[in-house]
């Protein structure tokens, strides 16, 4: 299908639909909605503040949650624009051009959080594996160098994406059923061949969520084998309740990417309403939790915490 130009028809607009078959009910989904902005936002600039703050708290382990907050936001501040658009003002539509540059951004900042957990895998690894060599072998520098690759990693593997779409004509509408824009929802009203995006598209998933998994699960055979090895049922215990912060934080990530992918491929015939839940989840939950589990399991930041309190009650 062409435009009046020659060149494939695109779309000025993209008109997202929110929740389907829950236009009614917006009031409380805004609701919802700017609640788990609120505690995703205030809670991992907390994070951020506290380890800038705190000199007990500048250590590899803090440093990687400080990557892992900023990411998060990054997440928060992607989807934050469209999602109060639809839900809080009612404004359905975004440009085409807009709608790409929030996907690439949406999928760059969830890719990268893979990364980051991975990189937070290999922390606890050293420290539990090879604790006398831990401040040596996580010197600042590769710390730095760790971020800074994974940043590069998840921007050069996703930077296609954008053009890949935009090649593509439109014929198949522009309502998309999210409150912002994905690549998956974007092929569904693509026309054309599509084969490219989805081969690529596959390419990204197992090279960031398939590789990133695997050693992180890699990481935690060896952390259990080096736990199970200590003598004293009592130091087990702590050093795996070191790594029960990291655990959780990878399960609120991928157990949604998981029902998701099972949803996808086993039960096609879901709703609608079905996939864009589990995609919300999949994007909102996670930056909620992250600083709730780091603060209420790790020790370290409930100090830092109560040590602001009584400064600010002084």
């Amino acid at each position: 299908m062409l435009g009046l130009n020659g060149t494939p028809f695109q779309p000025a607009t993209l008109q997202l639909i929110g929740i389907p078959g829950m236009q009614i009910g917006h009031a409380w989904a805004a609701l919802v909605f700017c609640i788990l902005y609120l505690i995703s936002i205030i809670g991992n600039l907390s994070i951020l503040t506290l380890v800038v703050r705190e000199p007990t708290l500048h250590q590899p382990m803090y440093y990687f949650l400080s990557m892992l907050s900023l990411n998060d936001l990054g997440v928060s501040f992607s989807t934050l624009p469209t999602v109060l658009a639809t839900f809080c003002f009612n404004h359905r539509y975004v440009g085409f051009s807009a709608c790409l540059v929030q996907m690439f951004f949406i999928h760059t900042f969830s890719f990268m959080e893979s990364g980051i957990l991975l990189a937070m895998s290999f922390d606890r690894f050293v420290a539990i594996c090879d604790p006398l060599h831990y401040a040596t072998v996580l010197t600042n520098g590769r710390i730095l160098a760790m971020g800074l690759g994974i940043l590069t990693k998840s921007f050069v593997t996703l930077f296609p994406f954008p053009f890949l779409v935009k090649r593509l004509p439109f014929c198949k509408g522009s309502i998309l059923h999210h409150s912002y824009c994905l690549h998956p929802d974007l092929m569904k009203v693509a026309c054309g061949d599509t084969h490219v995006n989805n081969i690529y598209g596959l390419f990204v998933v197992i090279f960031t969520y398939g590789v990133d998994s695997a050693f992180i699960l890699l990481s935690y055979a060896w952390i259990l084998r080096a736990v199970l090895a200590i003598a004293s049922q009592e130091q087990r215990l702590k050093a795996l309740n070191t790594c029960m912060s990291h655990i959780c934080a990878v399960l609120a990530f991928y157990v949604p990417i998981i029902a998701v992918s099972m949803i996808h491929r086993f039960w096609k015939s879901a709703p609608p309403v079905v996939h864009v839940m589990m995609s919300n989840i999949y994007l909102f939950v996670p930056p909620m939790l992250n600083p709730i589990i780091y603060s209420v399991k790790t020790k370290e930041i409930r100090k830092a915490v109560l040590k602001i309190l009584y400064k600010l009650q002084d």
